[in-house]
């Protein structure tokens, strides 16, 4: 699979939408992203929001830093609309699955329908390619409830995540 195979296929799914390799020059709105995503959790921590700002920049790094390493080859997508960056989504495919490793939006975009347009498009891929799409998500996530609607199951809880997957129809591993 070429470095950007997922993303060309995927823009027709989703024409609303342009998925573009992050760049170093994206990494303040990736950072501000992140952590908008994961402001309610810090929130109950009684820090000043510059605290909890500089944790969160932290915690992005370093998540930045984990996928670079361990997901050598993956697809850093910036989500654009009307070329403005809106969001990302981090595809990470192997021959028979496709780690869906993030999918994130900023707050107005959130609850608009296009995640989902973006999942069930991924699901499309799937069902071409014959492969799986598997996920790690926190119970306590909105998004639980969408990847359940779409027919994802639970594989195994893996700390404070459950490992979810979702297989087309017919698929065999």
């Amino acid at each position: 699979m070429s470095k950007l195979a997922l993303a060309m296929r995927l823009m027709p799914h989703c024409p609303q939408l342009e998925f573009v390799p992050e760049q170093e020059a994206d990494t303040a709105f990736l950072r501000d992203l992140y952590a908008s995503t994961r402001w309610q959790e810090v929130s109950q921590v009684p820090w000043t929001d510059q605290a909890r700002r500089e944790f969160l920049y932290d915690q992005f790094q370093l998540q930045r830093d984990h996928y670079r390493k361990n997901y050598v080859g993956a697809e850093l997508l910036v989500v654009r609309q009307h070329g403005q960056p809106i969001g990302r989504i981090y595809l990470y495919p192997s021959p028979r699955e496709i780690r869906l490793m993030d999918i994130a939006l900023v707050d107005s975009k959130r609850g608009l329908g296009l995640g989902r347009c973006m999942i069930e498009a991924l699901m499309q891929l799937a069902r071409e390619d014959a492969a799986e799409i598997t996920l790690h998500v926190e119970p306590n996530n909105p998004a639980l409830h969408l990847y359940e609607r779409l027919g994802f199951r639970l594989i195994e809880e893996r700390g404070v995540y459950h490992f979810l997957g979702w297989t087309p129809p017919g698929y065999t591993a």
